[in-house]
């Protein structure tokens, strides 16, 4: 496979207060795991100098991360950069936030049928918009509650966010819902989700790095390796012999369907 990589996304590190039981990363709130903020700069400058264009910052929970405003101000005018936040800091972040001017921030809904949680990131969208910053929102659809992932799509449609800016992102291991049944969620229209929705598999595009510094071909997939340089050329010879596991048996927290 010849690489191409254009997309790079980075777990900052696995802390995160809301210590959700699904999270791909494992992360929770001893979360100890984490890139020198450094580092960071140099590996994705140097993927930037050799074509990667774009850069997500996830985790755990990036607002939670101290370097990450060091790291978004260190990249500007590199390639674009985006997060993905809980929104549970963003309020009092927000500020600094704008400061970095980053491309895009995607809040989450973990909970589609938790009225204030929808409520909530309703406004902290408008918020950003508001303070200059692109934004979008990350919904979790479960098979289960189809309903509720309806009606809070719906809400966010009729709030002037589009599937343009929605992504609609399954739930994986276990109560996961069909394509046919998220394009249901998303309105019958375009809707953007994972690049793996109707079949898992690699891209030449895209490369996962979690908080520990391994590369993998995806965030979900268990089949990963360390970075032998924090350089593109170490990233590529970390890829290079990978596969991917698929990621749909449930994970090691995996816990009963909730209601």
């Amino acid at each position: 496979m010849t690489l191409a990589l254009e997309r790079l996304s980075i777990e900052l590190h696995d802390r995160c207060r809301k210590a959700c039981w699904f999270c791909y990363s494992h992360s929770g709130p001893e979360g100890a795991a984490a890139w020198q903020p450094d580092d960071v700069v140099a590996l994705v400058r140097d993927c930037a100098a050799r074509g990667v264009a774009a850069v997500s910052f996830g985790g755990g929970e990036p607002l939670e991360y101290p370097g990450l405003f060091a790291v978004l101000t260190a990249l500007r005018g590199r390639l674009y950069r985006s997060i993905t936040t809980s929104g549970l800091d963003l309020d009092a972040q927000l500020d600094r936030l704008a400061a970095c001017a980053p491309e895009r921030v995607h809040v989450s809904i973990h909970a589609p049928g938790n009225a204030g949680e929808v409520a909530r990131v309703l406004r902290q969208v408008a918020a950003l918009r508001a303070a200059g910053i692109p934004s979008g929102v990350n919904l979790l659809v479960r098979a289960s509650q189809l309903p509720d992932a309806r009606a809070a799509a719906a809400q966010l449609r009729a709030a002037g966010i589009g599937n343009d800016r929605i992504a609609y992102l399954p739930m994986r291991g276990q109560d996961t819902p069909t394509p046919a049944q998220l394009g249901a969620v998303a309105g019958g229209a375009p809707f953007q989700s994972m690049t793996c929705l109707a079949a898992c598999g690699k891209s030449p595009r895209f490369a996962s790095l979690d908080s520990q510094g391994r590369a993998a071909w995806c965030s979900y997939t268990r089949t990963r390796a360390p970075l032998g340089s924090l350089t593109f050329d170490g990233l590529v010879r970390a890829l290079a012999p990978l596969g991917v596991e698929p990621c749909a048996r449930p994970p090691a927290r995996a816990r009963p369907l909730l209601p």
